[in-house]
């Protein structure tokens, strides 16, 4: 079982998490089923691929359940969600943790890559917490959580639309914090560095061991690193913050 902090007020809350297949998204979801929440997912794979990994999710424990939609679909998200909070119950915790990225150099930059990278990354975050907004005035001790990046602080050379796409998040954080505040819904971002994941791994040791030089701390981040962060903010333990960036880079962007 994979290790996680302990936030027992977790137990049987709703959170809604996007990208949950692999990587940050699907180590959230299992700690987040680990602590006994209710998780449910969204996911453009076939019905045999969500049902595992719901199953794969409930093994560490709470309950999960997979919609059938791409985040950049609203019409399709707008129905699967309204059908789930009607059956099941208002969703209280929302995770946007989709993400694409495509590094080009500016002059190379096309427009359906912006297209794509800003509908995913941004414009889909902008849209969940919109469809969920009037549900959120339903639920109890609501929290959101955006994965944003720590290139939407610090800026990346040819991962211009990437990074604008991040710092968007950053600013739809603190916006939503400040005018959901009133109904105590709150809202947090996270901004991973560089983090182990299956995507990484590929990667070549020289270009690794270049990263590695400039992280203080002289290691890469876990998925789980990210998690237990997104397990306390979504929880009562972190009830008096909101509108706040959090950086998870080992000390990358200081």
């Amino acid at each position: 079982m994979t290790t996680t902090a302990i936030f027992p007020d977790l137990k049987n809350k709703i959170i809604l998490v996007t990208g949950a297949s692999r990587g940050i998204g699907k180590t959230i979801c299992e700690s987040l089923c680990a602590q006994g929440a209710t998780v449910v997912f969204s996911t453009r794979g076939t019905s045999e691929e969500k049902e595992n990994l719901r199953q794969h999710f409930e093994s560490f424990g709470g309950k999960s359940y997979g919609l059938s939609f791409d985040v950049t679909d609203t019409a399709k998200a707008q129905e699967q969600l309204e059908q789930f909070t009607k059956e099941v119950g208002p969703i209280s915790g929302l995770v946007n943790n989709a993400g694409v990225a495509r590094d080009q150099l500016i002059m190379r930059v096309k427009s359906n890559d912006v297209d794509d990278i800003l509908n995913v990354n941004l414009k889909s975050a902008i849209m969940m917490c919109s469809l969920l907004s009037r549900n959120f005035l339903k639920a109890k001790e609501v929290s959101i959580v955006n994965i944003s990046s720590v290139v939407g602080l610090m800026g990346n050379a040819a991962q211009t639309v990437y990074a604008a796409s991040k710092a968007g998040l950053l600013g739809l954080t603190k916006s939503l914090a400040k005018e959901l505040s009133s109904r105590q819904v709150r809202c947090n971002a996270i901004c991973p560095g560089f983090i182990e994941t299956d995507m990484t791994v590929a990667l070549d040791e020289k270009v690794k061991l270049s990263y590695l030089t400039g992280i203080p701390l002289g290691k890469f981040g876990k998925t789980q690193d990210v998690a237990n962060l997104t397990c306390f903010l979504l929880s009562m333990s972190s009830s008096y913050i909101t509108g706040e960036v959090i950086k998870v880079d080992g000390g990358l962007y200081i």
